[in-house]
């Protein structure tokens, strides 16, 4: 049986291994770390002296291609949150708290509802939802919906930030429009939060390794691809530190790399080369979870905040503003934030704070213009990533739906 080599075992990579296994085909995964995942990961901090994510990660029922993933690999199960859609918000300025409560059917009947809409927000104001359904990638977010006053400033700018990691005066609209499209357009039943019971890993990165075993895949860690060899607009070959692998006239490759690695192993190729950060806090402490196990915060550095199983996690978006910030400063001016919005004592836990200088590529019109499709100029290569041309944003969602493409287009 002929070979698919597969580099990369971040959610992309994961994604196309499990698609190609689950269709009998054999497949070796590369990883250059000793672990899968990528920036998808749970590990032990020693600090803490407990598991913790390597970032937050909010999924909806609607991400078909996550939800089919984890179907795949058996780990549909592994999966909790509320079971309907809503979504709890605190304003730290003005001390308000309230649910957005979405009805499950595509006809929003629920923004005729005061208690279940944004407070200070008219149901006919969510008609300007319908701008994006015309949003062009020049066209931002800011220009397209920042006038829209409460709802904009209590729902789609936070929403926008934490689905593009780009802040809306640059980020483009058209992403945003997708992420619309393929949730609060379809309904609250394609919107219901869905996070992972214990980790990341154990829902997203462990079973799918299982899964890859259980078929036969061979994976390879420590294992970094430095090099391709190239004969008549075909890859021949994967050269590194230690792999010196020969590919088979009638095999197959899948580059799931970040797209500075994928751009230093393909000269020549365009990818994204703007970045934002995303900035991840622990605290060993506890809230209570609420009826969803997450909350939105307006007004203050912090902008999600998870109750997990040992540590209150916040995530900070489009942080590229605060990278050179003292982390000591920043974890109390975070838990600042959590002392107004949950009544926490003053004495801040041990804490934790997790920098990722490019979670993903800035959701600009120039970058997105960068984007590449799976198609190369070699003919048995195909590219896989969240920052290929998918339509959505850098998220899950969209790495996992690139590598279930690579896979079916081999």
């Amino acid at each position: 049986m002929t070979r698919v080599h597969v580099i990369g075992a971040g959610m992309a990579g994961l994604s196309a291994a499990t698609t190609l296994a689950a269709r009998g085909r054999r497949v070796v995964l590369y990883e250059a770390a000793k672990w899968a995942g990528g920036r998808c990961r749970s590990y032990h901090d020693a600090a803490l002296g407990c598991r913790i994510d390597n970032g937050n990660h909010l999924l909806l029922s609607g991400n078909r291609s996550t939800m089919t993933y984890l179907r795949r690999i058996g780990a549909e199960e592994t999966l909790t949150g509320p079971s309907h859609p809503l979504f709890p918000f605190i304003d730290l300025i003005s001390g308000d708290a309230w649910t957005l409560r979405l009805n499950r059917g595509r006809l929003p009947w629920w923004v005729l509802r005061r208690g279940w809409r944004v407070p200070g927000t008219d149901a006919l104001d969510y008609l300007a939802l319908r701008r994006l359904e015309r949003a062009a990638v020049t066209d931002t977010v800011a220009g397209m919906l920042g006038g829209l006053g409460t709802l904009y400033d209590r729902l789609l700018e936070p929403l926008a930030i934490a689905a593009l990691n780009t802040k809306p005066e640059t980020a483009s609209a058209a992403p945003m429009a997708a992420v619309v499209r393929e949730s609060l357009a379809r309904g609250g039943a394609a919107t219901i939060p869905r996070m992972p019971k214990i980790g990341l890993s154990e829902s997203l990165v462990d079973p799918a390794l299982a899964f890859l075993r259980a078929s036969g895949a061979e994976l390879r860690f420590g294992a970094r691809i430095a090099g391709l060899t190239m004969t008549d607009a075909r890859v021949t070959g994967l050269v590194g530190p230690n792999v010196d692998e020969i590919v088979g006239s009638d095999e197959r490759v899948i580059l799931a790399t970040p797209p500075w690695v994928a751009a230093e192993l393909l000269p020549g190729l365009t990818v994204p080369d703007a970045h934002e950060a995303i900035i991840n806090l622990h605290f060993r402490a506890g809230i209570d979870p609420g009826p969803a196990g997450f909350y939105g915060l307006i007004g203050g550095a912090a902008e999600w905040v998870f109750e997990k199983p040992e540590v209150v996690s916040v995530t900070i978006s489009a942080a590229n503003d605060r990278l050179e910030q003292e982390t000591d400063r920043l974890a109390a001016e975070v838990w600042s934030d959590l002392r107004r919005g949950f009544g926490l004592p003053r004495a801040m836990p041990p804490w934790r704070v997790v920098k990722e200088k490019r979670a993903t590529f800035a959701a600009t019109p120039e970058q997105l213009a960068r984007r590449p499709g799976s198609s190369t100029r070699l003919v048995n290569l195909r590219l896989a990533g969240d920052y290929t041309a998918t339509g959505l944003p850098s998220t899950i969602e969209g790495a996992i739906r690139s590598g279930e493409s690579a896979a079916q287009h081999i």
